[in-house]
C-alpha cells in the first residue's frame, strides 16, 4: 500500500518504521524538521512507569518495561542502564507502599529486567547521593530504568526508515486530510491508500482544520525541564511535598536534569518554561539537595507540549496510554509515551 504518515515525532517516525519493514511504501511529511518538537523535550527516560502502578495501568507498564529493554539491547550506543533512588522520608508515600510497587515492576518486567530494587540504608545513600538531604531520610529504594539521548535515538529511527526506502518530506506542512485518503500540503493534494495522523499535539488541530468528524481530544499538558550542575551519577525519584506528585533528578551529559512539570495550556500558546515552573523545579531541588541553587545556576532549560488522553481531572493522574482510531482510510493516533513508540507503530500497522 501507499501510506502516508504525518508527523515527524518518536510516534511519526516508529509508524513508518513499522509500516516499511512490512512492506508498505511510506512517505513521512513533518512541517518543521524531524525530532524537533514533543519529542526531544522528554524527561530522556526509557521507563516502563513506575508510579503508573497507582493507576493501576498495568498493561501499560508491562509493555512500557518490554519495550524498555529492546531499546537498551538494540541501540546500546544511544541509551543506557540508570541507577534510581527513590529516597523514603516521612512526608512520602511509606515504605511498604513502595515496596509493593517496586516488587509489580519486577515482576512485570519478567525476563526482560535489568536488575532487581533493592533497600539502602541511610548510610548506603549518602555514598550513593552525598548531596540528599538526610534530615529524617529513613532509607531509599535502588532500582534500574534506562535513559537515552531523545533526539539522536530519534533520528537513529529516521535512519532506519530511510534504510527501507522511507520518502521523509521535510518542511512540508499539511494543511488537509479526509477519510478517502487524501492529504493536502502547499503543494496540493495527494492520494494515499492510508494516511496515518500521527501529529502528536496537532493532531487534533489537524482534524479539526480538516473538517474531519472527532470524537476523541486531548489534554496537552506542558512539562518544562531545568539542566543544573553535577551532582551525582545516580538518578532521584522524588515526590513533590504536599503534592504527591513524582518529579526526577537524572545525571545526564555530566549536568543534572531536573523535570517536569505538568501544567495545562492551548495549542497556540507558546511552548516555554514559565517563570512558576522555573520556582517550582528550583524549590523542589533545594528540598531534597544541598547546598541550594538559584536561577543563576540554571545552564539550559527546555519544555515540551505532551498530549494525553483526556478524561482525567489531575494532569498528573491523565493516562499514558494511547488510542488509535481508524475512520475510512485515516488512521488517528492519540496519546502514547516515547518508550511505547515502536509497539504504538505496531498498533498503527494493525489497523492499516
Amino acid at each position: 500500500m501507499k501510506i502516508a504518515v504525518i508527523g515527524g515525532g518518536i510516534n511519526g517516525l516508529c509508524s513508518a518504521w513499522q509500516l516499511a519493514e512490512a512492506g508498505h511504501q511510506v512517505t513521512l511529511l513533518e512541517r518543521d524538521g524531524l525530532m524537533q518538537q514533543t519529542s526531544i523535550a522528554s524527561s530522556k527516560l526509557l521507563h516502563g512507569g513506575l508510579r503508573y502502578l497507582e493507576n493501576f495501568e498495568f498493561r501499560l507498564v508491562q509493555e512500557s518495561l518490554h519495550e524498555r529493554q529492546w531499546w537498551l539491547k538494540n541501540v546500546p550506543g544511544l541509551t543506557r542502564r540508570l541507577p534510581i533512588l527513590y529516597p523514603i522520608y516521612s512526608h512520602t508515600r511509606s515504605r511498604w507502599k513502595i515496596k509493593i510497587g517496586m516488587l509489580l515492576y519486577d515482576v512485570l518486567a519478567g525476563k526482560k529486567g535489568i536488575g532487581r530494587h533493592r533497600w539502602l540504608s541511610t548510610k548506603q545513600v549518602k555514598r550513593c547521593s552525598p548531596n540528599l538531604r538526610q534530615t529524617d531520610l529513613k532509607g531509599a529504594y535502588l532500582f534500574f530504568d534506562g535513559q537515552m539521548d531523545d533526539r539522536k535515538l530519534g533520528l537513529w529511527v529516521a535512519e532506519q526508515c530511510k534504510n527501507l526506502a522511507v520518502t521523509i518530506m521535510e518542511n512540508c506542512e499539511v494543511t488537509g486530510l479526509d477519510q478517502k485518503g487524501t492529504v493536502t500540503t502547499s503543494k496540493g493534494p495527494i492520494s494515499f491508500d492510508r494516511v496515518v495522523n500521527a501529529a502528536g499535539p496537532w493532531a487534533v488541530e489537524l482534524l479539526e482544520k480538516s473538517n474531519q468528524e472527532l470524537k476523541q481530544t486531548l489534554d496537552l499538558v506542558r512539562g518544562s525541564h531545568l539542566l543544573l550542575p553535577h551532582i551525582s551519577k545516580y538518578g532521584h525519584m522524588l515526590e513533590v511535598p504536599k503534592e504527591k506528585r513524582i518529579t526526577f533528578v537524572l545525571p545526564f551529559k555530566h549536568q543534572t536534569l531536573l523535570g517536569t512539570t505538568e501544567v495545562r495550556q492551548k495549542i497556540d500558546t507558546p511552548i516555554e518554561c514559565s517563570d512558576n515552573e522555573r520556582q517550582y523545579l528550583l524549590k523542589l531541588y533545594n528540598y531534597y539537595f544541598e547546598p541550594n541553587l538559584n536561577q543563576q545556576s540554571i545552564l539550559r532549560e527546555f519544555a515540551g507540549l505532551r498530549p494525553l488522553l483526556a478524561g482525567s481531572d489531575s494532569a498528573g493522574k491523565a493516562s499514558r496510554e494511547y488510542q488509535i482510531v481508524r475512520r475510512g482510510k485515516l488512521i488517528n493516533v492519540f496519546g502514547g509515551k516515547w518508550t511505547t513508540a515502536r509497539a504504538l507503530g505496531r498498533a498503527v500497522l494493525t489497523k492499516i
